[in-house]
């Protein structure tokens, strides 16, 4: 699968995360909302939640995205490679940076989440890929053999 160039993937991506975070915050946030309200306020306190937790939630994603896709990127422009461990070590990256108020000890153990969560992750996706690529080879036809085929077919 081809990709944007660096610069715009990282844009692309920060996007891509907060669409997700705030659809998914909305559909969390509407059954926390209905969920916690009193009856015959269910509705309106869903609606109230999404309004108030779905943009945050969106926002949070977005960060998350956009400095794994800015991770990513100087990665890949460091190694000069385009492979899994980039996204491997920008996860850790990206987890240890997120958790830096915390210190240290917080950053590292962030890291190694991030690390272990996305090498999971592109496990998967490589598991996939090549369960998917064998029913994409090509095969090459058989060429019947006859009664009146025998030896070399004949040259025109």
């Amino acid at each position: 699968m081809d990709r944007e160039p660096c610069p715009y993937r990282i844009v692309d991506d920060c996007g891509g995360a907060f669409a997700m975070g705030a659809i998914g915050g909305s559909v969390f946030s509407a059954f926390k909302g209905y969920r916690n309200a009193p009856p015959g306020r269910r509705m309106y306190s869903s609606l109230q939640s999404i309004k108030v937790r779905a943009p945050v939630i969106g926002g949070n994603f977005a960060a998350w995205g956009g400095l794994f896709s800015t991770f990513d990127c100087l990665l890949a422009g460091v190694r000069r490679k385009e492979d899994a461990w980039n996204a491997i070590g920008s996860g850790a990256i990206t987890g240890a940076v997120l958790s830096v108020r915390g210190g240290p000890t917080r950053m590292a153990g962030n890291a190694l989440v991030g690390g272990i969560l996305l090498a999971m992750i592109e496990g998967v996706s490589f598991a996939i890929q090549r369960a998917t690529a064998a029913q994409l080879k090509p095969v090459q036809p058989q060429i019947p053999q006859g009664p009146g085929m025998v030896g070399a077919p004949p040259q025109y």
